[in-house]
């Protein structure tokens, strides 16, 4: 538990919840509810065991940030995650409402260690010369610990991918494309997975580009040639090359195979687009809940940003 000012209010609240879950308790000393909500919470910052951070806030003598957060009664507890406010509750809740409501939204114990086992196998991964069998494995742990965190899931089988296990991404694969609906970014895994796969079984994977180029100038909708080649362009990472294929076909016949070339695109548009980037306390003017945060990042623009941004006007024109 940490007595919060104006002073460190955004290290001890906004870049603190950017790592763990920070419950903020809004209080005043002659509030009577107050009193026994606040031993409540402490016992249960305890007892969850670093699965969230219990931060206190004096609401007469910061009424800046009291204001900031539109408090309006005491006591008011409200939850942050990622520099924003996600939830919250007034009054002096039990203590079975309140595990209720942090269970709602913190990790598990099960989804810590999950995650600390990806964040040694990303951390295993980086380095130069390390054995990437130990980071799948790590990685692999982690999914079966939280399989439900697709965000893992999806990380896990990237990495199959592009060490070139497509057997393991087959399997670590199939959950997800089991759900309904299925996540996009899972449908692109697929569909990079298929590109690889028909390089490496069908006679063609072998071709020089030189080869598809001749047969597409004798007939510009030999449309099976024109997939081939755009796979191939896929394995050997010329993706931008690989999606003006694929426009090609869709602008002559949107149906074609099922809508196989539109699908492809849509994949590969998906994995080329960068993450998102981590909030920053610094680079917003405010939060959420109308918390004022000290200064503004400019915006600079991402090459790669840019680039899907382009191809995927390209793709709307030809639809249109």
């Amino acid at each position: 538990m940490i007595n919060v000012t104006v002073a460190n209010f955004e290290a001890e609240v906004i870049a603190a919840s950017m790592h763990t879950p920070v419950l903020v308790d809004f209080w005043a000393p002659w509030c009577g509810p107050c009193k026994v909500i606040g031993p409540i919470l402490e016992k249960l910052e305890t007892e969850y065991g670093g699965r969230f951070k219990l931060a206190k806030i004096d609401s007469d003598q910061e009424q800046q940030l009291a204001a900031a957060f539109g408090i309006r009664s005491i006591p008011t507890c409200v939850l942050l995650v990622g520099g924003q406010p996600v939830d919250g509750f007034m009054g002096a809740l039990p203590e079975g409402q309140i595990k209720a409501f942090l269970d709602k939204h913190l990790p598990s114990e099960e989804e810590l260690a999950a995650q600390a086992e990806a964040e040694e196998a990303q951390q295993l991964l980086a380095q130069d010369g390390a054995d990437a069998g130990d980071a799948l494995d790590k990685l692999a742990r982690a999914v079966a610990q939280a399989p439900d965190n697709n965000d893992l899931r999806f990380e896990l089988v990237k990495q199959y991918i592009s060490h070139g296990l497509f057997e393991d991404a087959h399997q670590a694969l199939a959950p997800a494309l089991a759900q309904i609906p299925v996540q996009l970014r899972f449908e692109a895994l697929a569909h990079w997975l298929a590109a690889l796969e028909f390089v490496g079984q069908d006679p063609r994977g072998q071709w020089p580009l030189e080869q598809f180029d001749e047969l597409i100038a004798q007939n510009k909708r030999d449309f099976d040639t024109r997939f081939a080649k755009s796979r191939l362009l896929v394995a050997i990472g010329e993706w931008p090359a690989a999606l003006d294929e694929l426009l090609e076909i869709i602008m002559r016949d949107k149906q074609w195979g099922d809508e196989a070339p539109r699908k492809t695109y849509i994949g590969l548009l998906e994995l080329m687009t960068p993450p998102a980037p981590k909030a920053d306390p610094a680079a917003a003017g405010k939060s959420s809940g109308g918390i004022a945060l000290s200064g503004k990042a400019a915006m600079q623009e991402d090459p790669q940003a840019e680039l899907v941004s382009r191809y995927r006007r390209k793709l709307s024109m030809a639809l249109n």
